[in-house]
C-alpha cells in the first residue's frame, strides 16, 4: 500500500500504449505462476495489443488510468465496454478489465477506478465481469462492492482454458455523487 498522491483520469486512444503496457504487466504479475507462462505471453501479445485497445474505443469503451505521483506513472486502469458474456441481457455494460499493480492494493486507488466505473455505467441495468475461479483476492474485493456470482464461462489465456466466474451488479438510475473527470488524492 501506498500513501503517495494519485489521480484517475480518463483515457481514450492516445493512451492505448500505456493501457497496453499496464494491461500486460499486470496480467503476468497477478497470474504468473498459476497460469502457463507462454500463454500468458501470448495472451497479452494479442489481448493486452496497443491495437486491442484502439479497437476497443473504436466501439465505443471507455477507461480510466491510474496514475502515482511523482512523474505521474500509470500503475493501473480500468475498461467498460459492451458485454461480450453470455449471460449478459439488454441494458448490461461490461467491465473488461481493472487491474492495479499490487504494491497499490489497498491504497483506494482501486475503489476510485470502481466509482469512476459505476458513474460511467450510471443507466445501464448490470454491470457484469468475468474473473478467475480461484481469484480469491478479487472475489472477495468485487463482492464488497455488490457483485454476485451469476455464471460460470470458460476462459482462455493463450491457447489454454480456465474457469471464470461471472458476476453481476444491479446499477442504480442516477450515477453516484462523483467528479466525472479526474479523481486525486494527496498522500
Amino acid at each position: 500500500m501506498t500513501a503517495a498522491p494519485w489521480r484517475i483520469r480518463p483515457a481514450g486512444p492516445d493512451d492505448a500504449d500505456t493501457l497496453a503496457l499496464v494491461g500486460a504487466a499486470t496480467f503476468l504479475e497477478s497470474f504468473a505462476g498459476l497460469v502457463d507462462g507462454a500463454g500468458i505471453a501470448l495472451h497479452c501479445a494479442r489481448q493486452h495489443s496497443a491495437e486491442a485497445y484502439r479497437a476497443y474505443f473504436a466501439k465505443g469503451a471507455k477507461a480510466w488510468i491510474a496514475e502515482i505521483e511523482p512523474g505521474g506513472a500509470p500503475i493501473g486502469y480500468a475498461l467498460l465496454a459492451r458485454p461480450e458474456l453470455a449471460q449478459a441481457e439488454d441494458g448490461d455494460v461490461e467491465l473488461k478489465r481493472i487491474y492495479l499493480f499490487s504494491r497499490f492494493q489497498g491504497s483506494g486507488i482501486a475503489g476510485g477506478l470502481m466509482d469512476a466505473v459505476k458513474a460511467a455505467a450510471a443507466g445501464h441495468s448490470r454491470l457484469l465481469l468475468g474473473v478467475k475461479d480461484d481469484n480469491h483476492r478479487a472475489l472477495a474485493y468485487y463482492r464488497k462492492h455488490g457483485f454476485e456470482t451469476i455464471g460460470t464461462r470458460r476462459f482462455d489465456v493463450g491457447g489454454k482454458t480456465y474457469d471464470d466466474f461471472v458476476l453481476a451488479c444491479a446499477l442504480t438510475a442516477t450515477p453516484p455523487s462523483l467528479e466525472p473527470s479526474i479523481q486525486s488524492r494527496s498522500g
